[in-house]
């Protein structure tokens, strides 16, 4: 197979025109596409229908091999199988070295979660421990203003409440879909009791005082102190992508007993998956395809899982970390010697 070509989509390009029920592809020179081969590739891209301004990679081996504008007015992109492989390797592998950090960076994040005042790095610390604890998106302060759905960066006061330990949250997520979660966790309770009670601020959550300054937590902010936490190019759906791939290896152990065949073991990866995904609230395509690294299911698939603690609360901060270790353990036994 020869090597993918790197290519931009502000050069020559085959474009897309509406023609009856369907469309037509014309080349850059303003010839129509006729070669079924084309046609074929094109096809297999699944161009959504509602994409305007269509650009098509002429050649085969491109990276990039089209672009189009979504229905909301955003540029989508879509790239080559073997690119998009390849980058999800590279994200998988990135998520392993952000789980062999999360120790050393939990210990920094209780620190200042206990440290007194509504300080930077206390709020921050918060933030990550939401991350690490709850699924939740990171959120952006214009994808609130256009949508009308929160993330971690925007929920507002009124979406929490605590009660002695427990942090109950009710907003609306992505999509518009109403996300109901509690947090079980002594120190963030208090912390989150102290942002709830505060004077000052706006509506938001998250925030800190800076002199006699209230300043909101913005997603950058999150995502700054988090690549500095870990010393590595990381962001927070990193966090999302780690969390569901040890919920699928812990979901897909606890299921392991009494599997005999391969149908049956795809037949729990899929029920398995619905239910990671409904964690996550994503779809189950998109939590399979983007948030699991596909490694934890080959393993099983091929009779290989993790070793679930018997007997013991799996949200307890011990246990989930000896469940982490396993799970590093069973994706990558090497970098797991390395570290050791």
């Amino acid at each position: 197979m020869s090597a993918l070509k790197r290519v931009r989509c502000t050069g020559p390009g085959i474009s897309r025109r509406r023609q009856g029920r369907g469309f037509t592809y014309v080349h850059p020179n303003g010839q129509g596409v006729r070669d079924d081969e084309t046609l074929a590739r094109i096809r297999s891209l699944a161009i959504p229908p509602a994409w305007r301004d269509v650009w098509i990679c002429p050649e085969a081996r491109g990276h990039l091999q089209a672009v189009g504008t979504d229905g909301a007015g955003r540029k989508q992109y879509l790239y080559h199988d073997a690119w998009r492989a390849r980058r999800d390797r590279q994200k998988f592998d990135r998520v392993l070295r952000l789980a062999r950090r999360l120790p050393a960076m939990r210990k920094v994040c209780d620190r200042d979660i206990a440290s007194r005042g509504l300080s930077r790095e206390r709020a921050l610390a918060g933030a990550i421990r939401l991350l690490d604890l709850g699924f939740f998106r990171i959120g952006s302060e214009a994808y609130t203003e256009e949508n009308g759905s929160y993330g971690l960066a925007t929920l507002r006061r009124s979406h929490v409440r605590v009660s002695g330990d427990e942090v109950r949250f009710d907003f609306a997520a992505k999509g518009g879909q109403r996300r109901i979660q509690t947090i079980q966790d002594p120190a963030l309770a208090r912390l989150t009791g102290s942002l709830l009670r505060r004077k000052g601020g706006g509506r938001e959550l998250l925030a800190f005082r800076e002199g006699k300054t209230w300043r909101d937590v913005r997603s950058e902010d999150i995502n700054a102190y988090l690549k500095d936490l870990a010393e590595e190019e990381i962001s927070a759906k990193d966090f999302r992508t780690w969390h569901a791939t040890v919920l699928m290896a812990a979901l897909l152990a606890s299921q392991e007993e009494g599997l005999t065949s391969v149908t049956s073991r795809k037949r729990v990866v899929s029920t398995v998956v619905k239910a990671v995904a409904e964690a996550l609230g994503n779809t189950p395509a998109v939590c399979r395809a983007s948030y699991i690294d596909p490694r934890v299911i080959e393993r099983f698939l091929n009779g290989e899982t993790i070793d679930l603690p018997r007997g013991r609360d799996l949200t307890d901060d011990r246990t989930r970390a000896a469940v982490e270790s396993a799970v590093l353990d069973l994706l990558d036994p090497e970098g797991a010697q390395r570290a050791a």
